[in-house]
């Protein structure tokens, strides 16, 4: 059993016009609802490769009742913390003749210091009920940023694999409590922690520093340009297939789902760079957000070049244990 952790979920409403014109109303547009966040996008995409797996997390007001009919209707196994303020929505405008989106994020939920204490309480039960704890998305505000580094701890504890991909004012507190395995794109680690990652030493520094911290595995994805990982102090670069992108929103989450697939089915770490790779690449061709098959990310797989970068074995048993 896999548990995905997601502390700002949102509703996410996307309008599809066949073309769009700010100088008159816009009628008409094709509505569709689904629940959002990055934590429940990673369970969606384990959902389509029929890996087992339970979502934790928020939902409040008359959004968090539409967010729990809406989870339930996509057959995503959950349970939630209620909170007294609104869950998140997301409006996305679609224009279908210039395969443009614009995305418009609605306020943050406000978590009260009383209803974080009742979700790490719930997180420490199903923790300790799961083989891998995955730990995705931005916190919505300063009471809910101690949640992710303290399921990173209670993974440790309770011997489990925990994988950690967050941003901002909270992720060195994580990357402090040393998840066994990290992702992040570049955007995010330059912007949360203000270091540069110009070039690929840039990004071998930041893998050494992650590792020296105790993270065993990292992979830091940037785009279209190359995918840099480590495994240890194995240090490993991925070139991604060129794709006509339409909207990458959860090619990271669909890149984390590959990550914990790849653990789950304990294939090699080559093997996982490759699978990931696949799975976010699909995702970012189309404005669907994590449904890629396992038959869709293995067409592509043996696109995606992988290469030691530094240091060299010869053998290495890798697979997940």
């Amino acid at each position: 059993m896999i548990l995905t952790v997601t502390i700002n979920p949102l509703v996410e409403q996307r309008f599809t016009y066949r073309k769009i014109s700010f100088k008159i109303q816009n009628r008409n547009g094709k509505l569709k609802l689904a629940a959002g966040g990055k934590g429940i996008n990673v369970s969606r995409q384990l959902n389509k490769l029929n890996i087992q797996n339970i979502a934790l997390t928020f939902a409040g007001g008359k959004y968090g009742k539409l967010f729990r009919d809406l989870i339930s209707k996509e057959g995503i196994a959950f349970s939630l913390i209620n909170t007294n303020s609104e869950t998140r929505i997301c409006s996305v405008i679609i224009d279908s003749e210039k395969s443009k989106l614009s995305y418009f994020f609605g306020e943050n939920q406000v978590v009260t210091p009383e209803e974080t204490v009742k979700f790490i309480s719930k997180m420490e039960k199903m923790i300790q009920n799961c083989e891998i704890v995955i730990f995705s998305g931005s916190s919505p505000c300063k009471e809910t940023d101690i949640i992710f580094p303290a399921g990173i701890n209670l993974a440790a504890k309770y011997d489990k694999i925990s994988i950690c991909d967050t941003y901002g004012d909270h992720l060195a507190d994580c990357y402090s409590a040393a998840p066994k395995i990290v992702h992040n794109n570049v955007d995010e680690v330059t912007k949360s922690l203000q270091v540069k990652l110009e070039n690929e030493g840039d990004k071998i520094n930041y893998l050494n520093g992650l590792y020296n911290k105790g993270i065993k595995q990292v992979f830091l994805t940037d785009g279209e340009n190359k995918t840099y990982a480590s495994n240890f102090d194995f240090h490993y670069s991925a070139t991604v297939p060129k794709i006509n992108t339409l909207d990458p929103t959860g090619s990271g989450d669909a890149f984390v789902a590959g990550i914990a697939y790849g653990w789950n089915k304990k294939i090699t770490f080559v093997e996982q760079i490759k699978f990931a790779s696949a799975l976010g690449s699909i995702n970012a061709k189309t404005s669907d957000v994590c449904n890629v098959s396992r038959e869709e990310a293995n067409k592509l797989i043996e696109t995606v070049e992988v290469k030691s970068v530094g240091k060299k074995i010869k053998i290495l048993n890798d697979t997940p244990n």
